[in-house]
């Protein structure tokens, strides 16, 4: 996971805002989808 991810979501984690947190959930899933669908192509 980018260090920049894991600190918006510590942060969010820290201060209960669940909004933030399913919006990067969703955009870790994203990235990740991206990155491996890029990487075996």
């Amino acid at each position: 996971m980018p260090n920049w991810l894991l600190n918006q979501m510590e942060s969010a984690f820290r201060s209960k805002d669940k909004y933030q947190i399913k919006l990067l959930n969703q955009c870790w899933f994203f990235y990740r989808k991206r990155f491996t669908a890029d990487k075996y192509t």
